[in-house]
């Protein structure tokens, strides 16, 4: 069966709108349970389309970091493994870089007039 244009906004728009309101969410599938970020119309790798939207933990682990260092200013760019599975890109504010593995929560940000999920170390002094 070919799926047909769906009604309303797309997935990335929905996601958008739940930061603006304040709550960080991610999607679901129904059948298999497995959770999936960045929101799309389909589960990556089985194709299902039962895609709800959940509230996200919040919380992770670092999984690999950089920084990037200019002449004005430098910021890290981490790759966080949410509790749920999925990775996503970000950045973990008030350090310059922390330990691979380090627990981290998330929050809202507004980066450059656009809300953003960034994350904070979970506990003084880093790793889990």
């Amino acid at each position: 069966m070919i799926p047909t244009q769906s009604q309303g906004p797309g997935p990335e728009a929905q996601y958008r709108a739940f930061l603006d309101e304040g709550r960080f969410m991610i999607q679901r599938s129904t059948s298999t349970g497995e959770h999936v970020f960045y929101p799309r119309v389909a589960a990556p790798g089985s194709g299902t389309m039962d895609l709800e939207w959940v509230e996200a933990s919040g919380l992770g682990t670092i999984y690999s970091i950089t920084v990037n260092r200019g002449r004005d200013s430098s910021f890290n760019i981490a790759l966080v493994q949410l509790d749920e599975g999925p990775r996503l890109m970000t950045r973990i504010e008030g350090v310059e870089t922390a330990p691979i593995g380090t627990r981290v929560k998330a929050r809202i940000a507004e980066l450059e007039g656009e809300k953003v999920v960034v994350f904070d170390l979970a506990e003084k002094g880093g790793a889990a």
